[in-house]
């Protein structure tokens, strides 16, 4: 039992050695660059013909703000929406559940009469905050009452709190699901698509009256072996002793989870960058000669999509790791094998929620086939209420806050939930055509976004 103390107290020591070295380093480039900055700007040097200071300047503003985004969690910052009476409608973001590890928020738009359509958008718990959605949530909220699952950063929660896995996470997509009532529409992106479906089954065969009105899993890993992607391939060649030695780490002091094993959310973006970083060098070289130029702005496409990426959160250890092994691995949810709290979920148990999967032929992260087997494992749901989309050209990102979500998969989405609604013809809304004018340009336009290059 000593040596076993020992050990751990050593490993626990590393980890947090790690994980400060790591924020060292962090906030170590932030000061480098607000150095550069600062001295590179003094008026005397303005005096010196030599574009070497503008460039110094520019890498200086370019680096401090880059770095100083790393822990700071955005805001939402959803504009108001334009109303038909000509107002601009304010929009509050409101909790309206709260719990340890993630709340369920509210957007409510000010003045304005409760939508037909009721929406939670699961937001996935992957490296980034939900706001990394905020694009999405702002395309629907001019037709849809919006809700979504707003994750903790790991760090923050103390040890007390106890733990969180796959298990707790469709846990609270139950008690969200069955606190907003029978006629949600559950969309779920990426990482909660298979948990979202397994939410689903318990409550159809555990409470069935709160079960949502409909299910669409967009870009999912219900089944990681239907087609293989970088994501798949490594999370079978590592073990899992190898995964948690070399990533879980120690909360430091500096925060109020201190102590509580994670996967870091620097160490996740780390890999992030490094599966495209070339473009991401190319694209923060252009930045800082635009800086030097002056052309650029503060609110410019650069700034507008960095911000938010390089935002990122830690991931409990113990959800991390049960995901790549539960998930990926042993595919209990492919296999119709997943238990929760001891009890098999039982996914054919399904059988009155409408199930829509979308996909992108260009998808890297979670490639087509991957998705769209949700639909063999709901059995008991008719095939008229199943539906399958597979958006060409669409990246990983793309399918659900690019140019194709905008313009494609929006309008579809719409028009399942309206099909599936228990109102009458003359409440049902008007249905939309893809490629349509209805949905404005409300994302990040950026070339990353439609080509998948972003791990969510």
């Amino acid at each position: 039992m000593q040596q076993m103390v020992g050990a751990m107290t050593i490993k626990g020591v590393k980890g947090i050695v790690s994980y400060d070295a790591m924020e060292t380093i962090r906030n170590t480039s932030e000061w480098l660059g607000a150095t550069a900055r600062a001295m590179s700007s003094y008026p005397a040097f303005a005096l010196i013909p030599h574009p070497a200071f503008k460039l110094i300047s520019a890498w200086g503003r370019v680096t401090e703000r880059s770095f100083a985004r790393m822990v700071i969690k955005p805001d939402w910052e959803i504009q108001a929406i334009a109303g038909e009476d000509g107002q601009d409608h304010i929009v509050y973001v409101e909790p309206v559940v709260r719990r340890p590890f993630g709340d369920l928020i509210h957007f409510r738009v000010a003045r304005r009469e409760p939508q037909i359509r009721k929406v939670l958008l699961v937001a996935p718990m992957s490296g980034h905050y939900a706001t990394l959605m905020r694009s999405t949530v702002a395309s629907l909220l001019p037709d849809c009452e919006v809700y979504v699952t707003d994750w903790h950063n790991a760090r923050d929660i103390p040890v007390s709190e106890g733990k969180f896995d796959i298990e707790d996470y469709t846990g609270y997509l139950v008690d969200f699901i069955r606190h907003l009532g029978p006629e949600t529409n559950v969309i779920a992106v990426c990482q909660p698509a298979p948990l979202a479906l397994a939410a689903t089954a318990i409550l159809a065969e555990e409470d069935p009256k709160a079960q949502p009105r409909t299910l669409t899993l967009i870009g999912g890993p219900v089944d990681p072996d239907a087609a293989a992607t970088e994501v798949t391939d490594f999370g079978n060649r590592m073990t899992m002793g190898q995964l948690e030695h070399l990533v879980i780490q120690s909360v430091g002091f500096k925060y109020r989870g201190a102590g509580r094993m994670v996967y870091p959310g620097l160490a996740q973006l780390s890999s992030f960058i490094a599966m495209n970083a070339e473009t991401h060098g190319r694209a923060f070289l252009d930045k800082i000669f635009n800086e030097a130029r002056g052309t650029a702005t503060e609110g410019d496409r650069h700034n507008r999509f960095y911000d938010e990426y390089l935002a990122v959160m830690d991931m409990t250890a113990e959800f991390y790791l049960s995901t790549v092994e539960r998930i990926f691995k042993n595919l209990e949810i492919a296999q119709n094998r997943f238990v929760v709290n001891g009890r098999p979920v039982d996914i054919s148990k399904i059988t009155d929620v409408a199930v829509m999967t979308v996909e992108g032929t260009n998808d890297d992260i979670s490639a087509p086939g991957q998705c769209v087997a949700a639909l063999d494992l709901c059995s008991g749901v008719p095939a008229e209420r199943k539906k399958q989309h597979l958006e060409p050209g669409a990246g990983h990102y793309g399918i659900f806050a690019g140019k194709s979500w905008r313009l494609n998969i929006r309008p579809l989405v719409l028009d399942f939930i309206d099909e599936h609604m228990s109102l009458p013809d003359a409440l049902r809304p008007r249905k939309r055509r893809a490629r349509g004018g209805v949905a404005a340009d409300c994302g990040v336009n950026d070339p990353l976004a439609d080509s998948g290059k972003i791990a969510v």
